[in-house]
This record gives structure tokens, C-alpha cells and sequence, in this order.
């Protein structure tokens, strides 16, 4: 039993709650530790379900494993790293409750009882806030997505050369601007640092018509190249007319607690700029005999009938 607890998140029972626990729990093959875990028989692995009111939520794709190993250890069991003598963790400002000293260690998940390693990111302990860390991590999972939607991430604006006015028959090249957005938060007691990433993009032309999503946020051409070259997020209109134009930009996002390693918001955001009006015109050419300085009723000229 011991083990098996370490295997997930590195914490101590003592042999007597052991005892307890055996006498209390005889054939069963899973652990509640807020998160559900099974002994697979196979292998002799935990495997664990979050569960997010009645569904559970998908395991993350990372290659590995980690912990927070709250024994503080150095290389061996009876070894305590020296920085955990030293360390303090004073009360959270939002909890009131003090920290735990923790080493971030990580393991491959397809090994068998592997040897944990050192999270290399951070060196020697840290804190962790929380009476029970893995409670804590769990909590933080479940409710990731929601807050990452709650954030002020800025969709960034839409872009259009020529603008606003363009000519049917030619190229109107489109792009947007917007980056990847760091935030810095406070959840159940945690510091979290949160990762905002655009990665695909939606264009709305107004006509009709719409570019799929691409990950091209598209780039600015000079001048003397608007309403000749394509380029992948540009768009030809056939008809004149006013057309609203907008852009729809998904973003994903991954988030660390306390400083520990990157872990993946299992959903995405979806964030639409404010709608532009372009007015798209046509060109007709004719030949005329004056200037319409020498005569400003002459075809062409502001004001006069055609």
C-alpha cells in the first residue's frame, strides 16, 4: 500500500494505518484519495480517473509522470535533501495555512516501477500549499478549464489590405494579431501560471463565404502588392456591396503549479474580434476628352452623371 500511494504522489502512511487499512478495505483493488485509483493486476500499476461531476476527465498526453515528493528526500529513503531543513513555508495569504516542502520529481509512464527523477525546471524544494497536496492537484485539474475561459485573453484584431475600402476581382489580403498571453493566478491557495496560445484561426469574409480553421494568422503585404498576390488568408469578393468581416481565433493553454511542470487544459477557447465593414467597389475605365479640372461635369468626375 505503501508504494503504491508513493507511485502517485509521493506521500508517507504510517505501517499501523496500513494494518488499518488492510482490515478495512480486505479485496478491494482501488484507492480514494479524491481521485480514484485501481491496482491493475497485470501490472501492478495505480491508474487514476479525475472526475469532474459525472464524467471523467481525460488523462493528459505528456509522455510522463510526476509528483510532489512530499518526504523532501534527496537520493534514498533515509536521506532528506538539506534544503528541506532550511526551507519555511509561512502561511498562504489566501489559505492562511502553511506549506509543505515538496521535491518535483518525474518518471516515464510506460516503465514499470520506475526510478524518479528530479524535475530538472526546478531545483531542490519548493512549497506546496494545501493539507493534502494531492487533493489540492486534483482540485486544480477540475475546475483548470473553467477558470482559463474566465480570463481577459485578448482575440487581437483583424486586419485588411486594402482597407476599408477594396475592388472587386483582386486579391484582399486578411491577418490578425494576437500572441500567446501569459497570466499569473491564485487558485485553491496555488500559484498557477497559465499559458493563453493561439493556434488556428477562423475568417469570415461576410459574403458568404468563410476560411476554415488554418493556423496562418496571416502577415502584411506592402503596398504595391494588395490587390495582386494571394496569399493564404486573402479572399477575392465578385460583388460589390458593405460586408462585415471578422476573425475567430481558438486558443489552447497549459498551466504549472508552484513552478511544477507544464500540464495541458484539457479543452480550448474560442475568441471572435470585433465585426469591420468593408466596402467593396467596382472599377470601370472610359476614354474622356477633358480633365475633369477643365470640365468638371466630364465622365468620372465627383459629381457628375456618368
Amino acid at each position: 500500500m505503501w508504494v503504491g500511494v508513493l507511485l502517485a504522489f509521493g506521500t508517507q502512511t504510517a505501517v499501523a494505518a496500513d494494518d488499518l487499512w488492510a482490515e478495512n478495505n480486505a479485496g478491494d483493488r482501488g484507492i480514494d484519495l479524491n481521485a480514484r485509483f485501481t491496482i491493475n493486476p497485470e501490472t501492478g500499476q495505480l491508474t487514476s480517473t479525475l472526475q469532474t461531476g459525472n464524467e471523467a476527465a481525460s488523462a493528459t498526453e505528456d509522455p510522463n509522470q510526476y509528483m510532489a515528493d512530499t518526504h523532501c528526500r534527496a537520493d534514498g529513503p533515509d536521506t532528506v535533501d538539506p534544503g528541506c531543513l532550511a526551507l519555511t513555508c509561512p502561511p498562504n495569504g489566501m489559505s492562511g495555512q502553511d506549506g509543505t516542502p515538496v521535491i518535483r520529481k518525474e518518471a516515464p509512464k510506460a516503465i514499470t516501477n520506475p526510478g524518479w527523477t528530479d524535475w530538472t525546471p526546478v531545483s531542490g524544494p519548493t512549497c506546496l500549499y494545501g493539507p493534502e497536496p494531492q487533493d489540492v492537484l486534483a482540485n486544480i485539474a477540475a475546475r483548470i478549464l473553467t477558470d482559463f475561459r474566465q480570463l481577459p485573453i485578448n482575440p487581437g484584431t483583424l486586419q485588411a489590405q486594402p482597407f476599408p475600402n477594396t475592388l472587386t476581382g483582386g486579391p484582399t489580403n486578411f491577418y490578425t494579431t494576437t500572441t500567446e498571453q501569459p497570466f499569473d493566478l491564485t487558485i485553491l491557495g496555488q500559484h498557477i501560471h497559465l499559458a493563453a496560445t493561439p493556434t488556428t484561426h477562423t475568417y469570415t469574409y461576410g459574403d458568404g463565404q468563410t476560411l476554415e480553421p488554418t493556423p496562418a494568422p496571416g502577415y502584411t503585404l506592402p503596398d504595391t502588392a494588395w490587390l495582386t498576390q494571394d496569399t493564404r488568408t486573402s479572399h477575392t469578393y465578385t460583388t460589390t456591396g458593405n460586408y462585415p468581416i471578422t476573425a475567430t481565433t481558438t486558443f489552447t493553454g497549459t498551466y504549472t503549479v508552484n513552478n511544477g511542470p507544464p500540464l495541458p487544459i484539457n479543452g480550448t477557447l474560442n475568441l471572435t474580434t470585433p465585426p469591420k465593414t468593408i466596402r467593396v467597389w467596382k472599377t470601370e475605365t472610359a476614354l474622356v476628352a477633358d480633365t475633369c479640372e477643365q470640365n468638371p461635369k466630364s465622365w468620372g468626375c465627383p459629381g457628375a452623371d456618368r
